[in-house]
């Protein structure tokens, strides 16, 4: 069995490499930051491979399938992405340009490629990394929580087709609140609640997948959140997440 895993040099997506070869599994590393990667291989050993990738570029995505197609990879797990904190109009459009290019479009671009893949042989996964954000409006945050609910929503609906068409095939997408990574350091945000630690997250996102759930949400805490959605006015949340989002500057 072998997984590509894109953000595998921090984060989610290392501990998701690092919980995957401890179940037996074999890791294709992917990640702009080389350096990263052979430190992560070299802990993993042979099971794991390294792919130097800017998925933020189209090119690079449809390159990094076309030079992976024939690895049999059974496990696709898009983990790049990065958020970026402030008033809309005060944030750099070219950093939220790339965001998008790395929360959107590369999310995009590779689960098309490889669950076309994943169709003919009529099995696989694809772990979508996501975020509770994604349920929501993100005010001060606008831009990044945008990008979630285009995967959450791209993710939702790929779920039901393979499912009409009594595919093998399983998609979910991982929805966590706050976990300790980098993310907070890159957005220039600090966390107003306790987040949970990036071992315990790529545990659930794991069994979620394998599990064939659609939205892989940990802690109790987090799922009461998207319950709130369904009592609460649109307004009334957006108003509740520019809060949250400010305490975080």
């Amino acid at each position: 069995m072998k997984a590509l895993i894109t953000g595998a040099s921090s984060g989610i997506g290392r501990d998701i490499a690092r919980a995957l070869v401890c179940r037996g599994w074999e890791v294709i590393l992917v990640a702009r930051r080389a350096d990263r990667l052979m430190e992560l291989k070299k802990e993993l050993g042979k099971k794991a491979k390294c792919v130097r990738c800017d998925v933020s570029h189209k090119e690079e995505c449809i390159k990094l399938h076309d030079v992976l197609k024939k690895e049999d990879i059974e496990m696709l797990v898009n983990c790049a992405g990065f958020g970026v904190c402030g008033f809309f109009t005060e944030t750099s459009m070219e950093r939220e340009l790339e965001m998008i290019d790395t929360n959107i479009k590369a999310v995009h671009i590779l689960t098309k490629l490889f669950l076309e893949d994943f169709m003919i042989k009529n099995k696989g996964y694809i772990l979508n990394v996501a975020s509770i954000a994604g349920f929501f409006s993100g005010p001060m945050m606008a831009t990044y929580y945008a990008t979630k609910n285009y995967v959450v929503s791209l993710t939702g609906a790929i779920y039901e087709e393979l499912k009409r068409r009594g595919s093998s095939v399983k998609i979910s997408a991982f929805c966590p609140g706050p976990v300790d990574t980098e993310f907070n350091k890159v957005a220039h945000v600090k966390f107003s609640t306790a987040p949970i630690d990036s071992k315990t997250a790529a545990t659930a996102a794991i069994d979620g997948v394998m599990n064939g759930k659609l939205y892989v949400i940990p802690t109790f805490k987090i799922k009461s959140l998207k319950f709130v959605k369904r009592l609460l006015s649109d307004r009334a949340i957006t108003h509740f997440c520019y809060t949250f989002q400010k305490k975080k500057r």
